[in-house]
């Protein structure tokens, strides 16, 4: 079986990927502008809070994956401890690839854009519920997302 270790999430880790939002330290804004992409005009914003309960801790088994094949998705930390970003890129021939998966162990005061085609597996939170604000472009239909199953990999801590 096919096993990925977790590393912190940095900007330039994830770069393949998306990109990492880190929260404000001192007074003023961040702007992530060109972390966002859509490629459907009809597409309109779609803005949630999501709450997930937390997981056991590692290993964890991942046996799905979900992409937004026309839509970035970002997630932006309200009230997190600690989170799990997995991420595998998009073959040629088509689904994930996870051979080249990648783990990131994220804190509370980063969030991510995952780039639209990028595959990543659903939010899994450490320590307390979590609560994300969650940004993307969906009209509603086929291509909003779309989740496969694939062979089972383990994440292990690093």
């Amino acid at each position: 079986m096919h096993t990925v270790k977790v590393e912190p999430l940095t900007v330039e880790a994830f770069t393949p990927y998306g990109d990492v939002l880190t929260l404000p330290t001192r007074a003023g804004r961040n702007y992530y502008n060109d972390a966002l992409s859509n490629a459907r005009k009809e597409a309109g914003p779609s803005l949630s809070l999501s709450l997930r309960e937390p997981s056991p801790a590692l290993p964890l088994r991942a046996s799905m994956l979900e992409r937004h094949q026309y839509s970035s998705q970002t997630f932006i930390p309200i009230d997190v401890e600690q989170y799990l970003v997995v991420v595998a890129p998009h073959l040629p021939q088509g689904g994930p690839d996870i051979m080249q998966a990648r783990a990131f162990l994220a804190s509370g005061n980063q969030g991510v854009t995952y780039r639209a085609d990028t595959w990543h597996h659903g939010m899994t939170v450490f320590g307390r519920p979590a609560c994300f604000a969650v940004l993307m472009w969906s009209t509603g239909g086929e291509g909003d997302e779309e989740f496969v199953e694939v062979e089972p990999f383990d994440v292990l801590p690093n």
